[in-house]
Order: structure tokens, then C-alpha cells, then sequence
């Protein structure tokens, strides 16, 4: 039997996991599925059909168990209606086992309440036991099987939603993020872009998801323009780079002349040539040519002082 690999969500905003679903013939996109994962048998929508298979995973591919049925659906709706309070007994029982430096984030039922997960956040760096947290909900919910997950704090940002740090009405994780790529200081560097921490840092603590959206043409664009300090000849004269506009393949130089003093301009990238390359052209329309030492050459450059005549 031939594998059709399918990319199936859990969550609207949520990340792809891939499937075999090669059981259930002819899935389209858009279909919802019941599928077998490392957390038990979850409902979810697909997302795409593979034309080219991925390398498996260790382990072989989890398969779809089957369609997902009306029935399904209301039971999905049914228990994802009941976890509003189930975050609410857990965090009070929290409270009351003094568990100060947790955060239960939210709680999620999977579509036929088999299983409860409660996923909280901690700013501690050493593992948090919550071995009795999680007694205490396996005697509340004595028929659903409990876990405790941790996430961090993109992720919880994601789940709470709310206004970006840049002012936008939905932050970015919350609206089309299903995945969260890692944000280096350098990306902020190479993009020109204040270090104030207010600046680089999201609504999370962590430095802002946004910042990865043009780093890979900026770094690009940056190729094609000279560096600052960067001597260059400019259709004003000779001049040094002292910032550069990526995005606008755009030079700001500050020119030499003394008529020009402490006067900068911006200029197109065709505009300027590098001053070493410049130079470099001077110097060899300067030099005598190959066959000028043995007189067969019309170039008119004498080979020294005393072969000029007036």
C-alpha cells in the first residue's frame, strides 16, 4: 500500500503534525480526523496533503485511526466547554498547595475528555514537582487521565492573545504564527534596529518573533551595499559610507571636498563605485601596456620622462 502523508492542526493557530493515512483512503484537505498520537487519540482538521512524503521519523509514522463523525464533533464541543473550569479547580488547588511559582495557563480536554491536560508556565529554571497538583486533579476527574505540561512563555502569550508591543490589535503568535523559529541579538543589529530593550522585546519577556520577518533580505541586501567607512566616488566626489538604507538599496555618504564639508547625502547604490576599485582602474589605464617596452605599441605612453616630447 502506497503512504499518503497528510499535515493535520489541533488548533486554529496551531502547529502541523504529519500523518499516515493510508487507512482511510481518498482524505481531502479540510476533512477533521481522528488520529493516533504520543498524548492518546486527538481530533484534528487537515491541513494539506504531502505530493512528496518527508523522511519518516524514528519510530515510523502514527496513522490516521479514522474520519471524524458528527458525533465527534458535539463531543469535542461538549468537553472543550468544561475546561474554563477545570483551569480554575487547578489553579485554586495551586493556591492552596502554595505553589507560588507556577502559572496554569490553561487547560485542554482532548475531543472525548479520555484526556486532560493542564499546561502552566514557571519562571524557574530547575524542574517544577507537581506530583501532587497533579493527585489532587486525578481525584476531581477520576476518569480522564491527567497531565501537566509545561510551555513557555511564547507559547503563553499565544494562548492569552491580546495586543502586540508594537501596537497591532492581534500579536503576530496568536494570528499566524504556528511555530516559533529562535530570535538572535543579531538579527536586530543587522536590520539596524534600536537594542533598547522596549524595542526588541515582545509582550512574552523574549526578544519579539517580528524581528526574523526581514532578516533574511536584509542580510541579503547588505551583500550588494559597501560597509560604513567604506571609501567610495560618488557623482559629487569622493566620499566615506556613513550608514546604508537595505531595504531601498540606498548609500548615505559623507563627502571629502571642502566645499562639501560635514555635508552628507544619499545616493542609489548605482551611483557609487567603491574608491579601491576606482583606483584600482586609475592606476592600470595609467600603466604602459604589454608591448610598449619592445616599441610595438601605438598607445602613445612614453616609457619614461625622457621619451616625452612636447
Amino acid at each position: 500500500m502506497e503512504t499518503t502523508i497528510i499535515g493535520v492542526r489541533f488548533t486554529k493557530i496551531g502547529k502541523i503534525y504529519h500523518f499516515d493515512s493510508s487507512p482511510v483512503p481518498d482524505i481531502k484537505a479540510g476533512e477533521r480526523v481522528i488520529v493516533d498520537t504520543s498524548r492518546g487519540q486527538h481530533l484534528g482538521e487537515v491541513i494539506q496533503i504531502l505530493a512528496e512524503p518527508p523522511a519518516a521519523p524514528e519510530g515510523g509514522w502514527r496513522s490516521v485511526e479514522r474520519r471524524a463523525t458528527p458525533r465527534d464533533l458535539l463531543l469535542q464541543q461538549s468537553w472543550q466547554s468544561k475546561q474554563t473550569e477545570a483551569m480554575i479547580n487547578c489553579r485554586a488547588r495551586a493556591s492552596e498547595l502554595k505553589l507560588r511559582d507556577i502559572k496554569i495557563v490553561t487547560a485542554e480536554y482532548n475531543y472525548n475528555g479520555a484526556r486532560l491536560a493542564f499546561l502552566f508556565s514557571t519562571e524557574q529554571e530547575e524542574k517544577v514537582d507537581l506530583k501532587s497538583l497533579k493527585k489532587d486533579m486525578q481525584a476531581i476527574y477520576p476518569d480522564t487521565t491527567i497531565e501537566m505540561r509545561q510551555i513557555g512563555p511564547r507559547d503563553v502569550a499565544k494562548f492569552l492573545g491580546g495586543m502586540g508591543a508594537c501596537g497591532i490589535e492581534s500579536r503576530c503568535c496568536s494570528t499566524f504564527l504556528t511555530d516559533f523559529s529562535p530570535i538572535s541579538i543579531k538579527m536586530a543589529k543587522e536590520q539596524g534596529i534600536s537594542l533598547t530593550p522596549n524595542e526588541i522585546t515582545g509582550m512574552c519577556g523574549r526578544l519579539r518573533c517580528c524581528l526574523i520577518f526581514e532578516y533574511e533580505q536584509y542580510v541579503a541586501a547588505r551583500k550588494e551595499l559597501p560597509k560604513r567607512n567604506k571609501k567610495v566616488i560618488t557623482p559629487k566626489g569622493e566620499g566615506k559610507v556613513v550608514d546604508v538604507i537595505p531595504m531601498s538599496n540606498k548609500v548615505v555618504v559623507h563627502l571629502d571636498s571642502e566645499e562639501n564639508k560635514y555635508y552628507t547625502t544619499t545616493f542609489e547604490r548605482d551611483e557609487i563605485q567603491p574608491w579601491d576599485e576606482f583606483e584600482a582602474l586609475r592606476r592600470k589605464s595609467q600603466a604602459p601596456c604589454d608591448r610598449h617596452e619592445s616599441g610595438g605599441c601605438s598607445c602613445g605612453k612614453a616609457k619614461n620622462k625622457n621619451d616625452r616630447t612636447n
